[in-house]
């Protein structure tokens, strides 16, 4: 059966629920966070800047990585420089292109260059990976998170992909690979058999995480139970008495 304590690959919790995350932070297990500007307008912030550093203040000793949202390359530099101040665990998070597919590679380049820790998201493909690398500078560490769950929902199957993106990132040793938009507990231990540095989860896929090793009988059980404590509940009836059993047919001839 498998077990959690047996990982290596680090479970990063995703998400912008500020009450959701000192919960996590209370769980050893997780060993950093990630959030997202979408995630956070989801969730109600107002304030990006000030959630952040709240975020940070509550978390000072597991990594964070915080998204800019310009789509001007020169107002991301300004926005990563800014948010790389906010504390020593920041990622910054860019995005691996802007809304006109332009490749941030020069932007990435000249952060990487001068110490910034990035996240590289919105990554879908290998040659957007190899671009990404080759930027990267070997001296800083940095993050690169490949859309796993996205790219299964295209009905591309993710893994080969993600262990092939393991390969390429072994030319930067600094450099880790996200296994970003899980769909399901089973893309943990997927993951970490090939060795992918990190998988980004949320609450709802972290509070299943009591199920790893359950007794699979009992599971069955438990599933019959529900079926039959539901539909008592709901008053369903069947009046059997009406119902004659069916007569096999006669082949004609």
């Amino acid at each position: 059966m498998p077990s959690i304590s047996d990982l290596r690959v680090k479970i990063f919790a995703d998400g912008a629920d500020f009450d959701g995350i000192m919960k996590m932070y209370a769980n050893p297990v997780i060993k950093g966070f990630t959030t997202n500007p979408t995630l956070m307008r989801k969730a109600g912030i107002a304030d990006y800047e000030a959630f952040a550093r709240k975020v940070l203040a509550a978390v000072p000793d597991r990594p964070v990585s915080l998204e800019v949202f310009a789509d001007d390359f020169d107002e991301m530099e300004r926005q990563a420089l800014a948010i790389a101040s906010w504390g020593r665990n920041v990622n910054v998070k860019i995005p691996v292109t802007n809304t006109r597919r332009e490749f941030a590679g020069p932007l990435i380049r000249k952060l990487s260059a001068a110490s910034v820790a990035l996240n590289v998201t919105a990554v879908f493909t290998l040659d957007q990976v190899q671009r990404i690398v080759a930027c990267l500078d070997p001296k800083t560490p940095a993050i690169v998170s490949i859309f796993a769950g996205r790219v299964a929902d295209s009905g591309i199957d993710p893994v080969p992909l993600m262990a092939e993106a393991v390969k390429i990132l072994k030319s930067k040793p600094k450099a880790e690979l996200i296994w970003a938009s899980p769909r399901e507990l089973l893309n943990i231990f997927q993951a970490d058999a090939i060795g992918c540095h990190i998988i980004t989860v949320t609450n709802d896929i972290l509070a299943k995480l009591n199920l790893v090793g359950k007794d699979q009988d009992g599971y069955s059980l438990e599933t019959v139970q529900m079926f039959y404590r539901d539909a008592a509940a709901a008053g369903y009836t069947i009046d059997t008495a009406q119902s004659a059993p069916a007569q096999p047919s006669r082949a004609v001839g």
